[in-house]
């Protein structure tokens, strides 16, 4: 079965949102393609053939953007399950349905895409079975980062001069403990508090090493 995954923006990071989740669908046995549309064109060719389409949404700018873009995909290819996963797919969930979403996943998103998957690998049923919010506490598998665009071609520390860095970026928790009104993350994880596990972060860091020379982790 063939996944596609979309980011539309991550602050001129590499998404670790695509990343992760394509270790997982990957481990499942999905064919992933990764689009990041902060530099790159939407691939007709790939959302054509695509049984499953999933938006990451991890903050307001990111789903704008997907939301823009959901009707293109639609009239690509109208027989394709959609799906928002992210922060803010399940605080914007019946505004996402009404632009067609099938799926919507929040929290922890990663076992939802799997199940998700498996579920329409084994009968197409699309009636949401997953948690529109799942805090539960994942097994992270290192991220797989093949399928995206090189690290040069994201935002870069400029050091002047014409010099430039090679930045790379991992996330190494989510959550918060804190319940700070303002705070778009409080209604997902309420006070929860979820960790990557340090052997993946350390590997995800080590795998940006040699093209990257600053990294941010947060």
């Amino acid at each position: 079965m063939n996944v596609v995954l979309i980011s539309t923006y991550e602050l001129g990071h590499q998404p670790f949102g695509l990343a992760s989740p394509a270790a997982w669908l990957k481990q499942a046995g999905a064919t992933v393609t990764c689009l990041d549309l902060a530099v790159q064109r939407l691939d007709k060719q790939a959302v054509a053939s695509a049984d499953l389409v999933a938006f990451y949404v991890p903050m307001h700018t990111a789903t704008r953007i997907a939301v823009s873009i959901v009707g293109r995909v639609k009239a690509i290819n109208p027989r394709a399950h959609v799906c928002f996963f992210g922060l803010y797919a399940p605080v914007n969930e019946n505004y996402l349905r009404e632009l067609g979403a099938d799926t919507i996943l929040g929290g922890e998103f990663e076992e939802g895409l799997v199940s998700l998957y498996r579920r329409l690998s084994a009968n197409g049923s699309a009636s949401q079975q997953e948690p529109v919010i799942s805090l539960a506490r994942q097994n992270f598998l290192v991220p797989d980062r093949s399928g995206l665009p090189g690290l040069s071609q994201y935002a870069w520390l400029n050091l002047g001069n014409r010099n430039r860095r090679t930045v790379g970026y991992t996330e190494a928790s989510r959550g918060c403990k804190h319940l700070c009104r303002h705070c778009p993350i409080v209604p997902v994880y309420g006070g929860q508090f979820r960790i990557v596990q340090r052997n993946v972060v350390l590997e995800y860091i080590w795998q940006q090493v040699g093209a990257a020379r600053s990294l941010t982790t947060f």
